[in-house]
């Protein structure tokens, strides 16, 4: 994954299909707080993921599907293999056919007990699955089949799990997301060097306290626990598929407090980075 894509995720989408789609085996992740400019679909068929979108934490297990709307903080942890399905759906190909989407917010709660909504969304996810066998075979008019099953999915999302929401409330995060989105690409950029609080109050052009104080409230952690938890995750991705010192990790990374990191790898990883590399049979 490229460090752009984690904190400002640009979505790539082929032109005759305008989704980004796919079936996702992920051997071990850990993604920082981050947003895309798309709607985020994760149905999980094997294992567990980790996940926080803004404030709230959980965890899906096989079978549960979430549903992450544009433009939405989140972050994602997988600490063992889990196989899953994950569409990306672009807000711009979206609003084409959904004029009032930016006065809307999709609610999934894949722990609803209500049985007309379980209905509905097992409906959601066997679309998802005839997605994924189109998409695996690819036969003879693949992309009217795979498009018309987009084009339902998004019937609906639309019909059965959108709900209005204040015009004021979206402006203001359009707001926010301006003022994040060059900070957090110019933390992509340069994570690997100490980057002072002046000078990334600089990049959002604003004082030093007020930048903290404002980055606090809408990233949820402080910046230097963000740029280090951004750093965490290439370290994680580097410990589990390569057979390199960890030492020489945390250097390539711009991790120099070792201290520091042992207490955060715990912290989110609930083992040493030894002890983590037993379990996958790397050392």
């Amino acid at each position: 994954m490229k460090s752009k894509e984690i904190s400002h995720e640009i979505i790539d989408v082929p032109v005759d299909t305008n989704v980004k789609f796919r079936t996702s085996t992920d051997p071990g992740s850990y993604i920082p707080m981050h947003w895309h400019r798309a709607v985020e679909i994760i149905y999980i068929q094997e294992g567990s993921l980790d996940v926080t979108v803004e404030s709230e934490s959980f965890t899906i297990q096989t079978g549960d599907c979430i549903v992450i709307n544009g433009n939405v903080l989140h972050s994602t942890k997988c600490t063992s293999p889990n196989t899953a399905i994950l569409l990306q759906i672009p807000l711009d190909f979206m609003e084409k056919y959904i004029p009032d989407l930016g006065q809307l917010i999709f609610l999934f709660d894949f722990r609803t007990k209500d049985q007309r909504q379980q209905t509905k969304q097992a409906m959601f996810k066997t679309i998802l699955e005839q997605l994924q066998i189109i998409n695996d075979v690819h036969p003879d008019g693949y992309l009217l089949r795979f498009n018309s099953l987009i084009f339902e999915l998004l019937f609906q999302l639309y019909h059965n799990f959108a709900v209005k929401i204040l015009q004021s409330n979206t402006s203001q995060k359009k707001k926010d997301i301006a003022r994040l989105e060059p900070v957090l690409d110019y933390i992509s950029e340069h994570y690997r060097e100490p980057i002072s609080l002046n000078e990334i109050a600089e990049v959002a052009c604003l004082q030093t306290g007020y930048f903290c104080r404002f980055f606090k409230k809408k990233m949820g952690i402080t910046f230097l626990e963000y740029q280090n938890e951004y750093r965490l995750s290439f370290i994680y991705r580097d410990l589990i598929t390569t057979r390199d010192p960890v030492q020489v990790i945390l250097e390539r990374h711009g991790f120099t407090n070792y201290k520091l990191f042992r207490r955060m790898f715990l912290e989110h990883f609930g083992n040493t980075p030894t002890q983590i590399r037993k379990q996958r049979e790397i050392l």
